[in-house]
């Protein structure tokens, strides 16, 4: 019997080994007297971020380019790019460029997110409403009481826009805003249900208001026929190339917009695809890819831009002239090359570089910022009895009555 004892026990090894407990935590499971009474290490806790100042309107003086600031903060872990735009008034596309590398579907638990909220204005006159295509932003100028002082600052509200997509082009020039309707009616033009035709999707002659109404519940017309500004009821396509040519914001956007934007405003659509604009004494530069069917040759982005320094007429291109020499156009030229759409400044002097600016910028909170727009609520239908859902149930009576 003895001699059996070391073949029973080499026997046993192999399924002790392959137990979910291995041997060496099996004498751990219980206390060595030394450790009873010793406490458990602390895992410090993570300070708590402030929250972001909503991004959407500012004071502006007539020498400043440049609102707003860069920030960082951290996805969740079911984020996706679409629910941190929205929560911080950028467009999808914004985040997708800030990003790269990101997977904007699954960021994942942690992983630092660039928020590009910091915004060289347009090279516009500060009237009326200003779209920058390129960027895929709205900027709004209210009109400045008659007796303030010229050099008081201006109001400016900033917001991210849908665009045409391509063969569907937003037109760029200038019009104006001819009319509001509330809760629109949707007639697709015959041009759109052909094309929707193709794809067998058959579009009725009439949408009428609605959560399947495409144009969500603001509505502003522009001189413009057939082009449009208006909400949407499918905001995660806000800050894309969605649209048949109209403008689609945020449901929260337009209705401050349509609130604040009366008839005959001025409507202003450029296509910038590289702004610079002086913040104090530096010069900050805000690159995006120019636009797929955008036909204009941009191989040499410093020289083009130099271009409008050669007259400067506009106060930003004078300053750019008086120090085009102190300006980095390299850093402008790599920048150019690969656009992220945030603000870096180029000079003049030595300026820091994209990934200095990064790790400079505040860190924030991934909840909505103080005073923003959005109350978080998806529902834009939500508390309006004209648009109540029939409670449970209710659906099958009405279908089974006469």
């Amino acid at each position: 019997m003895t001699r059996l004892a070391p073949r029973i026990a080499f026997l046993l090894l192999p399924a002790a080994l392959a137990a979910c407990t291995p041997f060496e935590s099996l004498w751990r499971k219980v206390p060595r007297p030394a450790d009873k009474d010793k406490p458990a290490a602390e895992v410090p806790a993570e300070p708590v971020l402030p929250l972001a100042q909503a991004t959407h309107r500012f004071l502006v003086s007539p020498d400043q380019d440049v609102v707003g600031q860069l920030q960082v903060t951290k996805a969740y872990h079911k984020d996706t790019f679409a629910d941190i735009a929205r929560r911080f008034n950028v467009g999808y596309a914004e985040l997708v460029r800030a990003n790269p590398g990101v997977d904007p579907w699954l960021p994942g638990e942690g992983t630092p997110i660039v928020l590009p909220t910091e915004f060289v204005l347009p090279d516009a006159p500060r009237e009326g409403l200003v779209l920058n295509l390129a960027a895929m932003r709205l900027y709004y100028y209210p009109k400045r009481p008659k007796d303030a002082p010229k050099d008081a600052p201006a109001e400016v509200y900033t917001h991210p826009i849908g665009i045409g997509k391509v063969g569907w082009a937003t037109p760029e020039g200038t019009t104006k805003v001819v009319s509001h309707v509330k809760d629109p009616v949707w007639t697709p033009p015959l041009s759109v249900r052909k094309d929707h035709e193709k794809d067998g999707d058959i579009l009725p002659d009439k949408v009428p208001p609605g959560p399947e109404n495409p144009l969500g519940r603001h509505m502003m017309r522009l001189g413009w026929p057939s082009y449009l500004i208006h909400g949407t009821n499918k905001p995660p396509a806000v800050g894309m190339r969605a649209s048949a040519g109209c403008i689609r914001l945020y449901p929260e956007d337009i209705a401050r917009i349509y609130d604040l934007v009366p008839d005959g405003t001025k409507d202003t659509v450029v296509n910038q695809p590289y702004l610079l604009g002086w913040h104090g004494d530096r010069l900050l530069l805000q690159a995006y890819e120019p636009l797929v069917d955008d036909q204009r040759d941009w191989s040499d982005v410093p020289k083009s831009l130099r271009q409008n320094a050669k007259k400067p007429v506009v106060p930003r291109w004078k300053k750019v002239a008086e120090h085009a020499a102190a300006i980095d156009w390299e850093q402008i030229r790599a920048a150019a090359a690969e656009p992220r759409g945030i603000a870096i400044p180029v000079g003049p002097g030595a300026m820091p570089d994209l990934a200095a600016t990064i790790a400079q910028a505040p860190r924030v909170r991934n909840a909505i910022p103080e005073g923003a727009n959005w109350n978080g609520v998806e529902d834009q239908y939500a508390g309006d009895p004209q648009f109540a859902k029939p409670a449970e149930g209710e659906d099958a009576r009405a279908s089974a009555s006469p």
